[in-house]
């Protein structure tokens, strides 16, 4: 029996054959459209913006700070220019002095190179000194995101794991005081007292997260009481510790200890005009291994799949109790060694001020880095530079340094709510994908008809008693000779 198409049908309409390809136009078109749509929807974009979004507020608070500023609005109807030129010069100057505390001081660098030509150097004997003190603030902004970086990743570990941990401040403590306790009253060969003292910090973070994993474990305590709960106890401990004369020695008269024996110190990388030092490679270490961790080992395996679902985990075998405790343990153990890190290579002594807001600045930090390690080290290295720009600011604008807190509240804020984000540049029908396609479906039902044409002839009704049309599917048709099915 013939298979031809019947006469008068297109080849591939009726008869079963593959739908035309849209013409090369409309199918880059539609590339295109599906990149903007994935940029859009992505966190880079949201990232981003939110940046800029909180600098944009910033500037207004600077603004709003400037006296000079301010005398200017006075008579803004008069001589709007001078207004003009004040705000634009209030705002450049406020981060460009930010910019010279965090990554690079350009006018530093220019007058020690000046100074040095002057007494007569030239070629290198000129450019590393300049470069040296132009790019003190980078180093600086490196020391402080060291600890950082490694606190957060701990913190990651936890977040990952659907386990909200808020004891990083007495996970830090407590790996701070082990180690400094090691490394200034132990005597021991030169490397091996530097990883001795790690070690302590590293096992004094392991034990107090673990605190808070057993409690959790055993008893269904909550880990954000449990762990908040923590750090006022670590704080109190250490407080107490600054007054025994195990930790300050004969020197009790001020809350110090000694200072940490050379041995075990994190050696310095660029000598002793600066503060950089070894641990730096710790915290690309420690970011290499959250990566390892949660995505190629089996334990990171485990923590994620408590995190994703603790009931089809438990199906399948994976007990959360047990899971519960090693992720707060593990991620103790980090934050631990951040401590350890931060009083045997930056402090050198310990403080009853020694964590700082290192513990809630990570938080902050594995948030914004989304817990991954590659966020987590550009989110690091960024709220160091804010820290290190805010003081430079401060000092040489006198902008209050109190402003670098409100610039991260904001972008902490505009990250978690990226609607918010969307909406104010304009791109909100990005969080409802549907609405897109429900216009479109509107469009094509609406009647084309132009107005005042009489409406299209209805198809006749079958007769009484006849079979109802019946719509057959590739591979069917009907022709003279009957149906071929």
């Amino acid at each position: 029996m013939s298979t031809l198409a019947p006469e008068g049908t297109a080849p591939g309409v009726g008869s079963g054959g593959e739908p035309t390809p849209p013409p090369p136009e409309q199918e880059a078109e539609a590339r295109w459209t599906r990149l903007v749509q994935s940029i859009a929807r992505g966190d880079t974009l949201v990232v981003v913006m939110s940046f800029v979004l909180a600098f944009l507020v910033g500037s207004v608070f600077i603004v709003i700070a400037d006296q000079e500023v301010r005398a200017t609005l006075g008579y803004f109807v008069d001589r709007p220019s001078d207004a003009l030129i004040a705000i634009w010069q209030s705002v450049t100057q406020a981060y460009g002095a930010m910019f010279r505390g965090a990554v690079f001081d350009g006018p530093r660098f220019a007058d020690v190179a000046s100074d040095l030509r002057e007494a007569g150097g030239t070629g290198t004997y000129v450019l590393f000194p300049a470069l040296a003190a132009g790019l003190r603030p980078l180093t600086e902004t490196l020391t402080v995101a060291t600890p950082l970086i490694i606190a957060a990743a701990g913190m990651a570990v936890s977040f990952r794991a659907g386990l909200f941990n808020i004891g990083g401040t007495g996970q830090l403590i407590v790996g701070a005081m082990a180690a400094g306790y090691i490394g200034f009253t132990w005597d021991l060969p030169i490397v091996i007292h530097l990883l001795v003292a790690l070690l302590a910090g590293v096992l004094a973070g392991a034990l107090w997260g673990g605190i808070a994993g057993f409690l959790k474990a055993r008893f269904g305590a909550n880990e954000v009481i449990s762990t908040i709960m923590l750090n006022w106890i670590a704080t109190y401990l250490l407080a107490y510790a600054m007054k025994t004369a195990a930790f300050t020695g004969a020197n009790q008269a001020q809350p110090t200890s000694p200072s940490i024996a050379d041995s075990a110190q994190l050696p310095s990388l660029l000598g002793s005009a600066f503060r950089l030092h070894a641990g730096l490679f710790l915290a690309a270490g420690a970011a290499v291994a959250l990566w390892w961790l949660m995505s190629r080992s089996t334990l990171g395996f485990r923590f994620r799949a408590v995190g994703s679902n603790p009931r089809a985990a438990q199906v399948a075998g994976i007990s959360p109790a047990r899971t519960s405790f090693l992720v707060l343990a593990v991620a103790g153990a980090l934050v631990g060694l951040a401590g350890a890190v931060h009083v045997l290579g930056t402090e050198k002594r310990l403080s009853e001020g020694v964590a700082g807001n290192i513990g809630f600045d990570a938080i902050t930090v594995a948030l914004l880095g989304r817990s991954g390690p590659v966020g987590i080290v550009l989110a690091g290295l960024l709220f160091a530079g804010l820290s290190t720009g805010g003081q430079f600011m401060d000092s040489n604008q006198n902008v209050p340094q109190e402003l670098v807190q409100v610039i991260q509240v904001l972008v902490v804020l505009f990250i978690a709510a990226p609607p918010l984000v969307r909406t104010l540049i304009g791109l909100r029908g990005v969080d409802d994908p549907s609405a897109g396609s429900r216009r479109r479906r509107r469009a094509r039902t609406a009647p084309t008809d132009p107005p005042g044409a009489a409406p299209a002839a209805a198809s006749p009704a079958p007769p009484p008693g006849a079979d109802p049309p019946r719509e057959h599917g590739p591979g069917h048709r009907d022709d003279a000779q009957g149906e071929e099915r």
